[in-house]
């Protein structure tokens, strides 16, 4: 199909996605090392709900940044709104699991700490895969 000559108005979105998939790489999968990236160059942004969940879990921000750092995508949200986000799995310092949920931003390249905690063992298997209901 050919998109010369036509507006983004005229292309439908799932052309568009498509297309922007083609050229550029992108898929719904998030990519860790933006994340990492943006951690390590201080463009963090902590969400009010991730403050208190860390807070109630007993975990302090570096302990989820390390989490990140060696830590990997286990769920993706791609249609989260204002930026498509993830769920990290990683662990703390003493090798404690922690789950945290990340935005980023391609435009700024800041990203958003959502919210972290420590997962519920009767509610994850492998701390990677949800247990069904």
């Amino acid at each position: 199909m050919s998109y010369v000559g036509r507006s983004n108005s005229e292309i439908p979105f799932k052309e568009l996605y498509s297309l922007r998939q083609e050229l550029f790489g992108q898929t719904d999968r998030m990519d860790i090392n933006d994340i990492i990236g943006a951690i390590r160059a201080s463009r963090i942004r902590i969400t009010d709900h991730a403050d208190e969940e860390a807070e109630g879990d007993n975990l302090i921000f570096d302990e989820i940044y390390f989490s990140v750092l060696n830590g990997e995508v286990i769920e993706n949200y791609p249609n989260d709104k204002p930026y498509p986000s993830c769920l990290i799995y990683g662990q703390t310092f003493s090798g404690d699991p922690v789950h945290s949920v990340w935005a980023f931003n391609e435009q700024t390249q800041w990203t958003v700490l959502i919210t972290a905690y420590r997962p519920d063992p009767t509610r994850w298997i492998n701390w990677r895969k949800r247990r069904k209901k």
